[in-house]
């Protein structure tokens, strides 16, 4: 295959899983509409459990088969890959049914754990209904993550956009399509519509699979002929054992999976701690903890990930650079590449999380709606829009420790921050409210992207005192984007305005502000420059 061609499809691949992300962001927005923070409630503490036993039952394995397929495929070796595959689809299929079986029949064990009640209530019956309806998904996810993998093995980025882009888009429109006919048109009595609306939605991410997994097999057969000639022309080698194969590609998998799992496991932590220790020191209302629960594990916590998301795919887009740097030995160019990273991500999330929490109440009513619940998803949007840049900064550290084959690292920051959140969580929510299982998450982060900082100088010799005045350089802009955007927004409206209308206006107001603001900043003092480069052609035509 052609650079260009190759080229071509990773940025294909690119747009579709940002466009697939970006819908899944935006899919809370009607969901709220529909189901409010009853529905957030039960949805949040179904899928964090859904989310983690889908990462067991893949193992990291399908991102893990494009890199080994990639790798030998490169040398001609097609058969190795195909043996691989087989194998893997079988094996991605008894996991899959194993995950099905687990979580299905685990659900009451998992909503004990959850809510701390027993059979008889409400909530209880609810959350395992809504559990055991999204576990059927596991069915399919697995086996249809992994034929992705092989696709991207053999730089074949088409068959997986598209199937990624089919799923969520058939996910989010069967689940709403469903929530909406429920709630709005049928009638059913409230408690009962909302459980089966928040079930239809779940069970569009078994619809949406299917539809993906449809698409593959078409794709497969589309190629099969083309894949097929591969295999017959490899060269007769030696046939690696399956345990060989699986050795490698656990090895491959590790990173992928520590790193996706990090938030869910903070997650699942606040869904085990989050009911008993709200209930036990506050005694608060069901409803007001629904509005709790499901502002901190869903409304609210996706709305922090969008920038996060575009700081992060900069950031590691830099991370094979490091990995041929740092195999070659260039340690001058993997310590330039290291920078770009960690500028990237400084540049790109500081500015939009304190814009985003200087503007919490706004944007949450702009978003959400405005009802009595902006009191509570505001103050949460608040605090927790920082913490969005804690989560790119662990994610760009482990990008960079895998760069340089310490993956380790990862592993023991991940297991040392997810004990801080475990040790501190109960306390945290005593001293701060709602705030607390935040804050336990914020220390959690910092402590883990401490040992991953120490890991990369003591392995590249790398020296942060750059990086340190690059980061108060970007502060310093940050706080006058942030005087810029909050003054005008208490003087006219104070912190919490008083309609929709001007919800609207001073959200979109302050994000403009904000951005041209911070902006001209970056661009009159050369920094926009430095760090996305001398070539850009606004940057030129500006400076």
């Amino acid at each position: 295959m052609s650079e260009s061609r190759m080229i071509r499809g990773t940025i294909i691949l690119s747009i579709a899983t940002f466009l697939s992300k970006f819908l899944g962001m935006l899919f809370v927005i009607p969901f709220n509409a529909i189901v409010g923070d009853k529905g957030g409630y039960l949805y949040s503490y179904s899928y964090t459990p859904y989310t983690i036993i889908l990462s067991l039952s893949t193992v990291g394995v399908p991102l893990a088969v494009s890199k080994f397929v990639s790798k030998y495929n490169a040398i001609g070796d097609y058969r190795t890959g195909r043996v691989l595959f087989r194998s893997g689809m079988l094996i991605m299929t008894i996991t899959g049914a194993i995950g099905f079986l687990v979580m299905y029949y685990g659900a009451p064990a998992l909503a004990s754990l959850t809510l701390g009640s027993e059979g008889k209530d409400a909530d209880y019956q609810s959350l395992v209904f809504t559990m055991r309806v999204l576990s059927f998904a596991l069915l399919f996810v697995p086996p249809m993550s992994l034929m992705r993998g092989y696709f991207q093995g053999f730089q074949s980025m088409g068959p997986t956009a598209a199937s990624q882009t089919i799923e969520q888009i058939v996910r989010i429109a069967f689940g709403l399509i469903g929530a909406y006919v429920v709630v709005d048109i049928l009638n059913f009595p409230e408690r009962v519509a909302v459980r089966d609306a928040v079930a239809l939605v779940n069970f569009g991410a078994f619809v949406g699979a299917l539809a993906g997994l449809v698409n593959l097999i078409h794709y497969w057969f589309k190629r099969k002929r083309y894949m097929d000639e591969k295999v017959a022309a490899s060269p007769p080698v030696p046939a690696m054992k399956l345990g060989a194969m699986y050795r490698e590609l656990i090895g491959y998998a590790i990173p992928f999976v520590c790193v996706g799992l990090a938030n869910q496991l903070y997650l699942l932590i606040d869904q085990f701690t989050l009911n008993h220790f709200l209930k036990l020191f506050y005694d608060y209302s069901t409803n007001r903890l629904h509005a709790i629960v499901s502002n901190l594990m869903m409304y609210d916590q996706k709305l922090i990930m969008i920038p996060v998301s575009l700081a992060t795919a900069l950031a590691v887009s830099v991370v094979p650079a490091i990995t041929a740097s740092f195999v070659k030995g260039d340690h001058h160019e993997m310590r330039l590449e290291i920078t770009k990273a960690l500028q990237f991500v400084i540049f790109f999330t500081l500015p939009a999380a304190v814009g985003l929490s200087i503007l919490a109440y706004e944007v949450y009513a702009l978003l959400y709606g405005f009802d009595e619940g902006i009191r509570i998803g505001g103050e949460i949007l608040r605090w927790y829009a920082p913490s969005a840049i804690l989560f790119a900064g662990f994610s760009v550290t482990a990008a960079i420790l895998q760069g340089i084959n310490i993956q380790k690292v990862t592993i023991l920051s991940l297991s040392v921050g997810i004990l801080i959140k475990m040790i501190f969580n109960p306390v945290f929510i005593k001293w701060w409210n709602m705030t607390g299982p935040i804050l336990a998450t914020d220390l959690g982060y910092v402590v883990s992207i401490i040992i991953n900082l120490l890991a990369i100088r003591e392995i590249t010799g790398y020296r942060f005192g750059f990086i340190g005045k690059r980061f108060l350089l970007i502060s310093i802009f940050t706080a006058l984007m942030g005087v810029a955007i909050f003054v005008p927004s208490w003087v006219f409206g104070g912190l919490i305005p008083a309609t929709r209308w001007e919800s609207l206006v001073m959200s979109v107001f302050g994000m403009v502000l904000g951005a041209a603001v911070y902006l001209l900043l970056a661009l009159r003092s050369g920094l926009a420059r430095q760090v996305l480069g001398r070539n850009v052609p606004v940057l030129k035509r500006f400076m």
